[in-house]
């Protein structure tokens, strides 16, 4: 039934498995020791090609696992990255407010004192004006106190001069 020289070909997976049993059986029934090997064979190769497709799946799944974990891992690295870009990106903008801000604030205080030191240069300039008419309008009153006073003088001379005559010599 089998030559032993001839290169054995024996089917794989569950069919290989039931016919090494089969080939087995036949072996011890007929007393033919080559034929029960050659199924006990089929049947062990039958379950290492069972037990490597099984390991090879595994070895995918476990790859593809590995894989997954390394992709959640690098998404997780680029997510935090760009945590981090957002961040930067927002402290630089708050940092660019707070400056305009700052720059606002500065050109209105600078405006206000300018403002201010406008009105506080009219103020005396008005203060000194009013010095000034005070100052000419005592004058006038003072030269009218000294007409009078000399128109006075006048009169009071001309009436000396009046009641004494001799004594305009």
């Amino acid at each position: 039934m089998t030559n032993p020289d001839a290169e054995e070909q024996t089917a794989g997976g569950a069919l290989g498995k039931l016919a090494g049993k089969a080939k087995e059986a036949a072996g011890s029934l007929t007393g033919n020791d080559d034929l029960a090997r050659e199924g006990r064979l089929q049947q062990a190769q039958s379950e290492a090609e069972a037990d490597a497709r099984r390991e090879a799946e595994q070895a995918r799944q476990r790859e593809a696992k590995a894989g997954l974990v390394a992709e959640k891992t690098d998404t997780e690295i680029e997510r935090e990255r760009l945590q981090t870009e957002i961040a930067a990106s927002d402290r630089e903008e708050s940092i660019e407010q707070q400056t305009q801000a700052a720059q606002r604030t500065a050109a209105e205080k600078a405006e206000h004192d300018k403002t201010l030191a406008g009105t506080q240069k009219r103020a005396r300039e008005q203060a000194a004006t009013q010095a000034e008419q005070r100052a000419e309008t005592e004058r006038l009153a003072d030269a009218q106190t000294a007409v009078r006073l000399e128109q006075e003088a006048r009169r009071a001379e001309a009436r000396a001069n009046a009641i004494d005559p001799e004594e305009q010599n």
